[in-house]
C-alpha cells in the first residue's frame, strides 16, 4: 500500500492585525508572522512539492522555503481564501459597529447569512476541493506541503471527513497551525482511506 501525505499549514500573522481577509485584501506577513512560519517548519525538509495560495501572505513564504530546501513550488489560484465581500479589511469590532445584526446573523448561520458581496460558500468549497483533488492526483504517493488559509484548510478537512458545508466552521485553525492528511492508496482494490493528524506548532 502506498501513501500520499499532505501537510496543510496556515499562513502566519499578516500585517495589519486581526481583520477579515478574503482574496481582495492581500496583506503580507508581519515580522511575527514570518517568525511563526519559520518556527513551524524548523529544519524539516521532507516535502517533494510545495503548493501555495496566490496570496502574498502564503506565496512569498512558500517561494522562500522552496528556495531554501530546493523543492519545486506551484501556485494554485483556487486555493485563495474565501471572499468576505464588504467585510474585507475590517476588524470584528468595525463590522459590529457597522451592522451588529449582520455580524450576529453570520455567526449564527454562516452558511446562509453571508456578508454582502461575499463568495457563496458552496462555490468556495467546490473550487478548493477541485484544486485539492487535482493536486493529490498529480502528486500521488508524494509528500506535499500546502500553504494556504484557515478557510481553505477547513474546507479540505471537512471534505476529508465528509462533513456538510457548515462543518467547516468546526475546525479551529491557528496562524501557522498544521494538519496532516495521510491518504492510503490500495491499488489492488482501488480503495483510498484518509487519516487526519493535527500536529503541534512545528513539524518533526
Amino acid at each position: 500500500m502506498q501513501q500520499t501525505i499532505v501537510d496543510l499549514i496556515r499562513h502566519g500573522e499578516p500585517q495589519g492585525g486581526s481583520r477579515y481577509r478574503g482574496h481582495r485584501v492581500d496583506d503580507p506577513l508581519s515580522e511575527y508572522g514570518w517568525q511563526q512560519m519559520w518556527q513551524a517548519v524548523g529544519n524539516y525538509n521532507q516535502w517533494q512539492q510545495i503548493i501555495s495560495s496566490p496570496m502574498s501572505r502564503c506565496k512569498i513564504f512558500s517561494e522562500q522555503l522552496a528556495a531554501k530546501c530546493n523543492i519545486p513550488v506551484q501556485t494554485e489560484e483556487n486555493l485563495k481564501e474565501v471572499g468576505f465581500g464588504t467585510w474585507e479589511g475590517l476588524s470584528r469590532e468595525q463590522v459590529k459597529q457597522k451592522n451588529l445584526a449582520e455580524y450576529n446573523n453570520f455567526y449564527a448561520d454562516p452558511v446562509n447569512n453571508r456578508p454582502p458581496g461575499s463568495e457563496d460558500l458552496d462555490t468556495f468549497i467546490q473550487r478548493v476541493i477541485q484544486s485539492y483533488s487535482e493536486v493529490i492526483e498529480k502528486f500521488r504517493n508524494q509528500h506535499i506541503l500546502v500553504v494556504a488559509h484557515a478557510g481553505v484548510i477547513r474546507a479540505i478537512l471537512a471534505y476529508v471527513v465528509q462533513a456538510p458545508a457548515q462543518g467547516i466552521y468546526n475546525f479551529k485553525i491557528h496562524n501557522a497551525g498544521i494538519a496532516r492528511i495521510c491518504i492510503n492508496d490500495d491499488n489492488d482494490t482501488k480503495l483510498k482511506s484518509s487519516e487526519i493528524v493535527f500536529l503541534n506548532q512545528s513539524f518533526g
